[in-house]
């Protein structure tokens, strides 16, 4: 599988990566105080095959549900349950989708009801690293170039990079070259070229990087119990430039928050 992607297979992405944008938007809805994390898996594989997809997730690599739900904690790729979500906790939510052969891939981190000002202060660092980092993705630039970017901007808020999780290419499959660490040194690595398409995903934790995994064989979290944010995008590189594939539009309308973060990376409007 090459690197450089078609305009057309960019155009099958961006399709995959809107029904994830549009999955994660009608989740954040329902994600409050009582409810249980196997409740919005299941939600979610109706509304992607409603959507002619298939949960990009589920049987990959064995995985057993839609979501890789996360709370607190829990960095990535935690297992769906009937544990309900409580006041203050925060979620993260990875969601993958496959439609026309290609794969959409992409993650936002909630809060549920009231949550810590020190953890909300996490989950905006962790946000901003990411555009931070996307900003960084065109042509001219390295692999190492991104990872350096976003672990200087985190760090400088005493925050841990996860080290062993990376960001990766997409396409036909979920995980393809290059790898793309939220770390890193400038000038190294993969240089960037014209149809590349990654999924980006800063994994930051409050405390250390360091990170355990649960002897389910999925459930990654801190090792010092800490809380952990994670966003992921989808970018591919269009004349040179990061266009978004992903959004978080559907998220923002539903919860009212405004912004504007994402118009430098976007000449395509998303319909609504």
């Amino acid at each position: 599988m090459g690197l450089q992607k078609t305009k057309q297979e960019i155009e099958f992405i961006r399709e995959s990566a809107l029904i994830v944008s549009k999955t994660l938007g009608m989740l954040a809805a329902e994600i409050k105080p009582g409810v249980t994390t196997l409740h919005l898996d299941k939600l979610a594989e109706t509304f992607i095959r409603d959507h002619d997809a298939e949960p990009g997730f589920l049987g990959l690599y064995d995985f057993p549900n839609t979501l890789c739900v996360s709370p607190n904690a829990q960095v990535v790729h935690g297992i769906p349950n009937d544990t309900p979500l409580v006041e203050g906790d925060i979620v993260s939510i990875d969601c993958g989708a496959l439609k026309n052969g290609y794969y959409g891939d992409h993650a936002y981190t909630f809060e549920v009801g009231d949550v810590e000002e020190s953890t909300r202060k996490l989950l905006a660092i962790t946000k901003e690293s990411l555009y931070v980092g996307i900003d960084l993705f065109r042509v001219g630039k390295r692999v190492g170039d991104v990872g350096h970017a976003i672990q200087r901007h985190v760090e400088a808020h005493g925050y841990g990079v996860v080290r062993e999780l990376v960001g990766h290419g997409l396409g036909k499959t979920m995980h393809e070259k290059p790898e793309m660490p939220n770390y890193g040194r400038r000038g190294r690595g993969k240089a960037f070229s014209e149809g590349m398409v990654i999924a980006l995903e800063p994994m930051i934790n409050a405390g250390t990087h360091k990170i355990n995994q649960l002897a389910d064989g999925w459930t990654i979290l801190t090792a010092d119990g800490m809380p952990s944010a994670h966003f992921e995008h989808n970018i591919a590189i269009v004349d040179g430039e990061p266009e978004l594939l992903s959004t978080f539009s559907y998220i923002y309308e539903a919860l009212g928050i405004e912004s504007d973060e994402e118009k430098p990376f976007r000449t395509k409007s998303i319909s609504k």
